[in-house]
């Protein structure tokens, strides 16, 4: 499909084609545009308004009427997966895993679902249960309620909890003060905490005047010593917690045994402190509610992971049942009935026990053949990529299954993964578990964003192969890799591109003066620079640049060191041609044989090859001009500047752009023609135009 791309940051506007369930390789020189490209899809799939406000072109800002950024032909794609920076930094190496959500990605699988979904069937029952009699979650909340009221300590008891601020100086709600007793109708009721707040605020004002400040009467001293007093003897935290205690104790009084009710009445009800002993008795029920308490809630989270750990679960499943004969002080008849209900509902799941527990072994199973292949799959990557480390997948109560990394040489944890990776590493971690996420989620396009720049040449194919090649991988699915790294489309397109199936394709993509134009990269497009340099020599351009190729061929094939000599001299306009020692760098002049040797080599390749008139052609400044500004090519461009300024520039960096461009300095072995793919920087280009522009 071809996308059309308008006034997205540097880009007015531009083409380019996505094929689907295929690798889509877009290699660009930096500064082309290829995280705009990845910008612009994110913002346009998700509907993110304000990431396609920060598309706009700075040229636009602060101007009235300003255009669109648009994105067109993208409603195929619904869902989108980014692998850049802002993804490492959000989602690889957390505090316990390397990979947020590790269980989901690695071990929650259709498969495993499935399985789920079939033990939670044959322990329906006990859902329904809890469904069916929502008095049993009430009895479970208002234990939690009884058990945070005896506060955190180790004793059990603690004088900061609710329990001991709200009842342990005694109830003065039921016990009211002497000489406090006309305040019982708002000490008794439901917002006595409300009124106590309104008095007591009152008692600030006490001394603006001789006046009750509640009801602006005369106030004799024995009612303001009685409106003191409340502020004495009451405290609102306390009442609030007194209150919400008393609460919790109405509700459970039911599910006491009767002689259990008494006894807490009477403590709840203290005219004085609470004593020693009663405290005593209090943390021996709460140890009870505990135990019950703890019994409910397992009971009503039963499932998979409850019972993963049993070679029985008919064994297992009996220790769910509820025996009030070791709940002396909840022996209720209303306990009874619960418990009879409940442990009604586990006979029904026990007479399942056996196909409960063919269900378990499955999933148990699945799981471990799950995490072997992960853990295999990620730790022959490492060891192939050259990286002393290896993952494994865990499981705690609280993360659940989760990845973490260690080192090959130790079996403990990695828990400050960043701290001991390099920058590559981290980048090789961060793209592999991207693909394991990409094969969780299925996103309808996957962008990876300039991704293998910063890995050596074994680590680069090593991640190739995993995202592409290998049983787990990206095949199938349509990715467009951003890169300026012309290395993988050598790889991809050229040396490997059987290993792909289906093939990727690829394309560069260059922008000049805001228009994005994409041209494709096909197999016979990645020539050896030979190939490029001797097909250049034949063709129809001026014999200035033929020279240039032909100088850089020599520079390869090191044949004849007197031909490189001579189209030297003539770059550097040089009347009579010298010998430069290439060892001592000493110079000396050519002699006639040496010229006449030199002369002879280039004419095999380039006939018209004239010494006298390539050298006039180099003086002659509008001559050049003229060649520069009739070129096509950014390339040819720049060895044309090259000799009509003869190297040099006031700045260093397009000085030896300018060099690098000109003499063989190039890493690649394979590379496209500069003159068919816009290589060359617009910026180097137009730098290179003013110098032109300044022949008169």
């Amino acid at each position: 499909m071809n996308i059309d791309i308008k006034n997205c940051n540097n880009i007015d506007y531009g083409k380019f084609e996505v094929v689907e369930g295929r690798l889509n390789i877009k290699y660009a020189i930096n500064g082309t545009g290829k995280s705009t490209i990845a910008k612009a899809f994110e913002a346009f799939i998700n509907n993110d308004s304000n990431k396609v406000k920060s598309l706009l072109p700075f040229k636009y800002y602060g101007k009235k009427d300003v255009p669109d950024s648009e994105l067109l032909n993208i409603d195929r794609f619904q869902s989108i997966a980014i692998f850049n920076e802002k993804y490492i930094e959000d989602y690889i190496f957390q505090p316990n895993e390397l990979i947020k959500n590790s269980f989901e990605v690695f071990i929650k699988t259709s498969d495993y679902d499935s399985h789920i979904r079939e033990i939670r069937e044959l322990l329906k029952s006990i859902n329904i249960t809890f469904q069916n009699h929502p008095e049993l979650d009430d009895l479970i909340d208002i234990f939690g309620k009884f058990i945070d009221g005896f506060g955190k300590a180790k004793s059990g008891y603690s004088a900061a909890g609710a329990i001991a601020k709200g009842i342990g100086r005694g109830n003065k709600i039921n016990n009211i003060p002497k000489g406090l007793e006309i305040y019982e109708t708002y000490l008794k009721d439901d917002s006595n905490v409300k009124w106590l707040k309104w008095q007591i605020d009152g008692r600030s004002y006490l001394d603006m005047a001789n006046q009750c400040p509640y009801c602006a009467t005369e106030m004799e001293t024995k009612r303001k010593e009685t409106i003191l007093q409340i502020h004495n003897e009451y405290d609102v935290k306390s009442i609030e917690q007194l209150n919400k205690m008393l609460a919790v104790f109405e509700s459970l009084y039911l599910y006491f045994d009767e002689e259990t009710s008494k006894k807490i009445k009477k403590i709840t009800h203290n005219v004085t402190d609470i004593s020693e002993p009663q405290k005593n008795y209090l943390i021996e029920v709460k140890q009870q509610i505990e135990s019950l308490w703890s019994q409910l809630n397992n009971l009503k989270r039963i499932g998979f992971h409850s019972l993963k750990n049993s070679d029985r679960i008919a064994d297992e499943l009996e220790k769910y049942r509820i025996d009030l004969s070791y709940y002396s002080h909840l022996n209720s008849p209303l306990s009874l009935e619960k418990v009879k209900i409940i442990n009604s509902t586990l006979d029904g799941v026990l007479s399942k026990a056996g196909k409960l527990q063919g269900e378990v072994n499955k999933q148990k199973k699945y799981i471990k053949e799950t995490i072997e292949t992960n853990m295999t799959e990620i730790n022959n990557f490492l060891y192939y990529a050259g990286y002393k480390y290896k993952v494994s997948i865990e499981y705690d109560e609280t993360n659940n299954y989760h990845l973490v990394l260690k080192h090959v040489d130790n079996e403990q944890q990695i828990n400050s993964v960043s701290e001991h990776l390099s920058y590559g590493e981290k980048n090789a971690f961060a793209l592999v578990l991207f693909m394991y996420e990409v094969l969780r989620n299925n996103p309808d396009l996957v962008i990876l964003d300039d991704p293998i720049s910063s890995f050596d040449g074994n680590k680069k194919f090593a991640i190739i192969n995993m995202l592409f090649m290998g049983k787990k991988c990206l095949k199938d699915r349509t990715v467009l890799l951003l890169t300026h790294e012309f290395n993988a489309v050598i790889d991809a397109i050229k040396n490997m591109s059987h290993l792909f199936n289906p093939g990727p394709k690829a394309a560069f993509l260059s922008v000049r003066d805001g228009k994005l134009v994409e041209k494709n990269i096909n197999k016979s497009d990645i020539k050896s620079f030979v190939d490029i340099a001797k097909n250049s020599i034949s063709s129809k351009i001026d014999s200035l640049n033929k020279l240039v190729f032909f100088r850089r061929l020599e520079e390869i094939r090191n044949n004849n060191i007197f031909s490189y000599q001579l189209v030297s001299n003539i770059f550097h306009k040089r009347d009579i041609p010298l010998y430069k020692d290439p060892y001592s760098g000493k110079s000396r002049v050519m002699t006639e044989e040496e010229i006449c040797e030199g002369e002879a080599a280039i004419r095999k390749e380039i006939p018209e090859f004239d010494y006298v008139k390539e050298l006039e052609k180099t003086k002659d400044l509008h001559l050049l001009k003229k060649l520069y500004n009739n070129s096509s090519s950014n390339y040819e461009k720049l060895q044309i500047y090259r000799i009509a300024f003869n190297e040099n520039h006031e700045n260093n960096i397009i000085k030896k752009f300018i060099n690098e461009t000109f003499h063989v300095e190039n890493d690649y072995l394979f590379q496209l023609d500069p003159r068919d793919y816009d290589t060359v920087p617009q910026y180097i280009i137009d730098e290179c135009d003013k110098g032109i522009e300044s022949i008169v």
